[in-house]
């Protein structure tokens, strides 16, 4: 981590005996785009505003697998999965926190098959339970009253029927939600999902992340709302597209609760 924060890894917590309550997964996306290290650190900043012991595994972590998985190359992904499974059960971890939907659904629904078993969370439901429980509060009224669309991630939302939590936050921050027409189980990919982040698009008249934009900004939005690194990358390219990134601001979750918890 940049800057003055110190996140430790679990090979230093282990080395004193310690274990975390909870091991925050950061994913391909979170630790080497510079985009989603802002997610990282919005999320890692407010964990320590909630007084959440946490570790990361730093360089012993490795790609899930997701993406070889969704192109089809079960072989490389079962690799990198024991890989991983290997290093997470050497450390007893137990409960898995991530930013990423890609990461949460491997982990959660692939791992255990492969020997990996462990609670896994995604952000948006971690910091709706930390709210509730009254550790991580919220001050100022940064977004209070502004329009805000969510986008649903495929594997958040239709894959793991997470719904409730994304928006729950949202109304913490005391923000109007405008829904869009295609939302929750109708809601449309952003165009990354099963690996197509990685691909060139195919032939057609016009690319999803474009699509999907076209409907945030039919809800005349002021902030659209991601809780995925991916979504928030061709969120972010469609709103550039239409011209709009000067009124219209693209952000995570969990950037908005850091913003609304003055820790920006």
């Amino acid at each position: 981590m940049e800057g003055q924060m110190k996140i430790p890894t679990m090979a230093e917590l282990a080395a004193e005996g310690k274990t975390p309550e909870v091991l925050f997964w950061v994913g391909c996306a979170g630790s080497f785009d510079d985009r989603a290290k802002k997610i990282t650190k919005a999320f890692a900043r407010l964990l320590q505003k909630a007084g959440v012991g946490f570790a990361v595994l730093g360089t012993e972590e490795s790609c899930t697998g997701d993406p070889a998985k969704r192109a089809g190359n079960e072989f490389l992904f079962q690799m990198q999965a024991a890989v991983n499974i290997q290093v997470l059960n050497g450390y007893g971890v137990r409960k898995i926190v991530t930013t990423c939907p890609h990461c949460f659904n491997t982990l959660k629904n692939e791992y255990p098959g492969l020997g990996g078993d462990y609670e896994v969370m995604h952000h948006t439901r971690f910091l709706q339970d930390l709210i509730r429980e009254g550790r991580l509060t919220l001050e100022g009224g940064t977004f209070k009253g502004k329009r805000i669309t969510y986008h649903d991630p495929c594997y958040l939302g239709r894959a793991n029927g997470i719904y409730e939590a994304p928006r729950a936050l949202i109304r913490q921050l005391d923000a109007e939600l405008v829904e869009m027409k295609r939302c929750k189980t109708r809601g449309l990919c952003c165009g990354a999902g099963g690996a197509q982040m990685f691909k060139e698009a195919e032939k057609g008249d016009k690319e999803i992340n474009i699509e999907r934009t076209e409907e945030a900004l039919d809800t005349r939005p002021e902030v659209v709302a991601a809780a995925c690194p991916f979504c928030n990358t061709m969120l972010t390219d469609g709103i550039k597209n239409k011209e709009k990134e000067q009124e219209i601001k693209v952000f995570d979750l969990a950037e908005l609760l850091a913003q609304a918890a003055d820790l920006e």
